[in-house]
């Protein structure tokens, strides 16, 4: 067991690639304004082209179908999102207790006193970086001509959440590790379902994957509470003006994901009660 767990602290923590990674503006991939809206705008761009390219208009438009490469492909796809999610929700919780100093650093880091740098911003690093792989999410909806999933929400989610990640490592962003953890633990609960549902077996849980996420984002507000305390009577925390792009982003998924649970699910509930 010892063996295990030491092997396990070496490769989420202390191999070198980890232990001294360091975020460099303009050095690191990725660590570039003009990285980030390169990437942003390209994505919005080629989901508009093959959105008109390639789905059917509605007088065209037939129920959805997924050939057998395309369901492979996406099961793959899934598979790999739901072991890198849960592998950086692992691999960040055992950082942040390695890395931290005290109980505080978890929801403020000290201003100017926090460099990118380290296992949390590591693990950082590669959610930034898992947000490029998440793109190919949409990718294969339109390729499935699945009009249903690509909603706004998603491409807006998808989008944003690119500039969010960035500003995380550029800015030293407090509650690093509460955001990751949250969200990486809820993406492995999400692709999970996604890829059962790509092998044919639509679990029942579908409700609870938007149920959890909108707790998600409530959780954030909560833990945003204290830090902004800490903010106030202490002397500040790190990266308060990447905080403020995240709680709006965050305030306006809870609006999008609220509306949708409630067009999806509460019809259902009415249904069920006249039955």
């Amino acid at each position: 067991m010892e063996y295990i767990l030491a092997n396990v602290r070496y490769w989420l923590i202390e191999h070198p690639l980890i232990s001294q990674f360091e975020w460099k503006e303009n050095q690191t991939f990725g660590a570039s304004t003009q990285f980030l809206l390169t990437t942003f705008l390209t994505y919005l761009s080629l989901t508009f082209i093959l959105y008109i390219t390639l789905i059917p208009t509605k007088s065209t438009a037939k129920t959805p179908s997924t050939s057998s490469t395309l369901r492979f492909i996406s099961t793959i796809h899934n598979l790999i999102l739901v072991i890198l999610s849960f592998i950086m929700a692992v691999g960040c919780t055992i950082s942040t207790i390695s890395q931290m100093p005290n109980y505080r650093w978890i929801f403020c880091f000290p201003p100017n006193q926090t460099p990118p740098r380290g296992p949390v911003f590591f693990w950082a690093y590669v959610f930034y970086l898992s947000k490029l792989l998440e793109f190919v999410d949409t990718l294969l909806i339109i390729l499935s001509k699945d009009t249903r999933r690509l909603s706004f929400l998603h491409v807006y989610h998808h989008a944003v959440v690119v500039v969010m990640c960035y500003l995380w490592l550029h800015t030293s962003q407090s509650l690093i590790p509460v955001a990751l953890v949250t969200n990486a633990s809820v993406h492995t609960l999400m692709y999970a379902y996604y890829m059962m549902c790509t092998l044919g077996k639509r679990p029942p849980w579908k409700r609870v994957v938007t149920d959890c996420q909108i707790v998600q984002f409530m959780f954030s507000f909560g833990v945003s509470v204290v830090m902004l305390w800490f903010h106030f009577t202490g002397n500040g925390c790190s990266g308060i003006l990447g905080w403020v792009f995240n709680a709006v982003f965050n305030a306006s998924l809870l609006v999008l994901f609220t509306s949708f649970h409630t067009k999806n699910y509460a019809g259902r509930n009415k249904d069920k009660k006249k039955m």
